[in-house]
């Protein structure tokens, strides 16, 4: 067995009753109480964790218990090879819970003669440059504003640097592109919540193990794109939660309310904000009022609801009323099991070869996004088969909140070069896609009506086009919300697809009915979800749904 006060401490307070924990942090206890807690050889270094916790309350700010148990664990190595046994940390929680504070104290005390490493250095890496300057301008703030700090590092608006260690404190930003690790020995990814792809962190992480202790720390809140880079973290928290990695150098460290309907009970307010924990620091105080004030204004402007569940209680909730579906039934789209699982399980998809189907073509916007498909009909079920097309040059343009590059080696969109996407690339899709299944309708919108008509025609496929195609949503949106409710839509494992169903904004108009829009013009495409609503127009017209309909049975 191995101990530290602060551990103990943290965890008493939980079994006394005298604070509240969310599902993943009581996870985190019984994980560690059987598989790191119980080991004989590990050891908490203490003299590191109490010069830590003496340092940043003494420059910094006092430190609640959670903040203490969180830093014990930084200082966790194995007996025998000397290694830090957690290179990872990923630190989830509300809005105001300190994230940003405790990591400065953290990275400060580790560039100091106190930590002793020589060239420890650290880079808090973010989307924005304001972001990632936010930890970096704190450290900067506390030692010009004390002269004995000052006597220990050397200030510039770039870099802070420990006159002795040489160990120095930078701030970047998450453009892979343009950066190259550098020699780090531990590096702070902040606002998670924005990285599509796991590229900036593979950038990133690459000039680590050069220097003793490497690190790698991840914190942000829950934010609204889904299976980005925080997906993907979660995935792997919940594997080490679950028991399932017990030797993983991953600590998950989540804080969120369990139930949305826990967001009216104010104590359960600290599952997701352990800053609010009791008894309230003066911060926690005016933490705490100025969420009331948020949540009060609620009543009178609900639209701030998805703010304040995402940003506050660090659990997305989707705006029922603006989006086409929750997450959890575009997630269902594909898998049996809930979007959290880190081993989800997939729908079975049905034999589609020489089965009865309608085309589907968006092609509003040929110079960045094109879409096609084929929409079937089975056992009541809707299978929806896509494939999209993008430009290269609007790429280098646009920055899309979307992991493209994996996208294209899945198989499931197509590069094109050229001032325009080509209608022969819509064109071809569909002559393949006819040798193998049975259609000859193509339904899609008026906008390239004459490019589309010649060239779809001259392959001998009929064309429907849809003259006014928004004046289509009002008639299939309550469809189409039903499918999804009832689980009869299956877009197999296709992250494309559920990245632009997600990106749908539906807005109710005046007279009640609904339109589908853009949660953003250029960034959050939408091309393939509009395909399959196209599709949807005309498919119980003729789609043909008998169980043991095939082609290959008419005798002609």
């Amino acid at each position: 067995m191995i101990k530290n006060k602060y551990v103990e401490r943290y965890i008493s307070l939980y079994e006394k009753g005298k604070i509240k924990l969310n599902k993943e942090r009581i996870m985190l206890i019984e994980y560690l109480k059987e598989h790191v807690l119980s080991r004989d050889d590990l050891y908490f270094d203490d003299k590191h964790i109490e010069q830590c916790i003496q340092f940043i309350e003494k420059w910094y700010f006092p430190l609640k218990e959670f903040q203490k148990f969180v830093i014990a664990f930084f200082f966790l190595f194995n007996k025998e090879t000397k290694r830090l046994f957690y290179r990872r940390f990923l630190i989830m929680m509300g809005r105001g819970g300190g994230k940003n504070g405790l990591i400065s104290g953290i990275s400060n005390y580790m560039n100091s003669e106190l930590y002793g490493i020589r060239n420890y250095n650290i880079s808090i890496v973010a989307n924005s440059e304001d972001q990632a300057k936010t930890s970096f301008e704190e450290v900067y703030n506390v030692i010009e504003e004390n002269k004995t700090l000052q006597r220990s590092f050397h200030l510039t608006k770039m870099r802070i640097t420990n006159r002795k260690t040489k160990s120095w404190l930078r701030f970047r930003t998450a453009n892979p592109q343009s950066k190259d690790g550098g020699r780090e020995g531990m590096v702070v990814f902040d606002e998670i919540h924005m990285y599509e792809t796991a590229q900036t962190v593979r950038v990133m992480r690459g000039g680590l193990g050069k220097v003793p202790h490497p690190r790698e720390v991840y914190i942000g809140t829950d934010g609204y794109v889904r299976e980005g880079f925080i997906d993907s973290m979660k995935k792997q928290a919940m594997e080490v939660l679950q028991g399932k990695r017990p030797d993983s150098t991953l600590f998950p460290f989540i804080c969120k309310i369990d139930d949305p309907d826990e967001v009216d009970d104010f104590e359960m307010w600290e599952k997701a904000n352990p800053m609010l924990e009791k008894p309230l620091t003066d911060y926690a105080q005016n933490l705490f009022e100025t969420m009331k004030e948020e949540y009060d204004d609620l009543e009178i402007d609900p639209s701030g609801r998805e703010e304040f569940m995402t940003k506050r209680m660090n659990l997305p909730e989707e705006d029922i009323e603006k989006s086409v579906a929750t997450w959890e039934e575009i997630w269902a789209t594909g898998f049996e099991s809930e979007p959290d699982d880190p081993n989800p399980v997939l729908r079975k998809m049905p034999e589609l070869e020489q089965r009865m189907c309608v085309g589907g073509l968006d092609y509003a916007r040929i110079k960045d996004f094109a879409s096609v498909g084929l929409l079937f009909k089975i056992d009541g079920n809707y299978i929806w088969k896509t494939h999209s097309f993008v430009r290269k040059e609007f790429l280098k343009q646009v920055k899309l909140n979307a992991p493209i590059d994996e996208w294209e080696k899945q198989g499931l969109l197509t590069k094109v070069s050229g001032p325009v996407i080509d209608i022969k690339h819509i064109v071809d899709w569909f002559v393949e896609m006819r040798l193998i299944y049975g259609f000859n309708t193509i339904v899609a919108d008026t906008f390239r009506l004459d490019l589309v008509k010649t060239a779809l025609e001259a392959e001998g496929f009929e064309l429907v086009y849809i003259r006014n195609p928004r004046a289509i949503h009002s008639l299939l949106a309550p469809r189409i919300e039903t499918l999804f409710a009832k689980r009869q839509l299956i877009f197999g494992d296709n992250p494309l697809m559920r990245w632009a169903t997600n990106n749908v904004l539906v807005v109710t108009k005046k007279d009640g009915n609904k339109e589908y829009h853009k949660k953003d013009e250029l960034t959050r495409k939408t091309d393939p979800f509009q395909a399959f609503v196209h599709a949807m127009y005309k498919a119980d017209d003729i789609l043909v749904e008998e169980e043991n309909f095939f082609l290959s049975d008419i005798k002609f």
